[in-house]
């Protein structure tokens, strides 16, 4: 038989996740002029942290009083809510594994704003609904500042034992990537679509490169400045109507409303007789009102992709292949 204390446990995070559905639900409606929107501060802060007030706030007193308690038992309803969207395709197992730490930490600090307003009188009450109804409120304000565009850059490197003629042919062309090969953890954690293959249809100014991912995403990169052997920079194009719709979620679809890569650059530089240092990097741009955030998650992304790649052009220039 229950506790009285499981029973207020098991009331609070029924109502803190069935807020937290509700709240998905009304910011999924994609026919209110973007107005609310799941990719928003109003959304990604405030639904966790009132979850968190929510969950300590209808929790038993004793409980409420207990720091851990309030630390950790927002989490429930948190993972609770995530399990619930990834079941029924409301969101997408990528996008929820970068938001959750934020979800995490901002559901504790809603727990300790719930401890505070259980442990003062029954009037609190009014604070409870006022706090439901912040994402309503937080949203049209956020809608009027806008979404800020910002490029970010992402820069990895890797040094190679061989010629440069046989790094720079893995450069400019590289030859089928197998499942074995792959090393981007990061992208394999997260679902994202790995290389498959490059192919540059000439060396030189004007060139088209053609990178292939699994899932159907394809970079179309057109060469901007070339030197043979020495530095090759390219533009890249994703687009949206390419990739089916089940390779990856809408919020972080490489060319989409959010997320688009730029450019990318390659430089081979000389250390000694025998070793080379290969450059890669990239530019990004993020539209969002919380880049400060995403900007993490998107350059980590960037840099496993292009690691990736310098170590399966590494092994292949050292082989010999």
């Amino acid at each position: 038989m229950m506790s009285k204390g499981q029973k207020a446990l098991l009331i609070a995070i029924g109502i803190a996740v069935l807020y937290a559905i509700i709240l998905r639900l009304l910011f999924g409606v994609d026919t209110w002029d973007g107005l609310f929107r799941v990719m928003s501060v109003s959304f990604l802060f405030f639904l966790p942290v009132i979850v968190g007030i929510l969950t300590v706030y209808f929790s038993n007193v004793e409980q409420a009083r207990k720091p851990v308690y309030r630390f950790f038992a927002p989490w429930i309803p948190i993972c609770i809510f995530f399990v619930i969207t990834l079941a029924l395709a409301l969101e997408g197992w990528a996008c929820w594994l970068m938001v959750l730490p934020l979800f995490l930490l901002a559901a504790s600090l809603g727990g300790f704003i719930g401890g505070y307003l259980k442990s003062r009188d029954k009037e609190n009450k009014r604070y409870i609904s006022l706090f439901a109804l912040l994402p309503f409120m937080a949203a049209p304000v956020e809608k009027l500042v806008g979404e800020i565009p910002g490029t970010y850059e992402a820069y990895t490197y890797i040094d190679i034992h061989a010629p440069a003629e046989r790094i720079w042919n893995n450069v400019t062309r590289v030859k089928a990537i197998s499942a074995e090969q792959d090393k981007g953890w990061l992208t394999r954690a997260l679902g994202f679509p790995r290389p498959v293959k490059a192919e540059l249809n000439f060396n030189g100014v004007g060139a088209y490169r053609k990178a292939i991912f699994t899932g159907g995403l394809v970079f179309h990169e057109t060469v901007s400045a070339y030197e043979e052997q020495k530095k090759m920079v390219f533009s890249i194009k994703a687009y949206p109507y390419e990739i089916p719709s089940t390779t990856m979620d809408d919020h972080v679809v490489i060319g989409g409303k959010y997320f688009d890569v730029l450019n990318g650059t390659y430089e081979l530089e000389k250390l000694n007789d025998t070793t080379y240092r290969l450059h890669l990097y990239s530019h990004f741009k993020l539209t969002t009102t919380f880049n400060f955030y995403a900007s993490w998650w998107a350059r980590w992304i960037m840099k496993d992709i292009q690691h990736n790649i310098l170590q399966v052009e590494k092994e292949r220039a050292e082989k010999g292949i």
